[in-house]
């Protein structure tokens, strides 16, 4: 068997392992449950925005 065809042969085994993994974790986290979001009453409402800051110069380290 020639160099080339033993490559394939392992990229493909490597491919095969990842998509079986991939699938294994999928259905690990599909079997959790179902997703509910976060309660709305539970978020910060809002966000205060304050205009006519005074921002306070600082001096350049040398």
């Amino acid at each position: 068997m020639d160099r080339s065809k033993l490559v394939a042969i392992i990229t493909g085994a490597i491919s095969i392992l990842l998509a079986i993994a991939y699938l294994l974790l999928v259905q690990f986290l599909d079997f959790r449950g179902e997703m509910i979001p976060a309660p709305v009453s539970q978020l910060p409402q809002g966000v205060e925005v304050v205009e006519g800051y005074l921002m306070q110069e600082v001096p350049l380290l040398r």
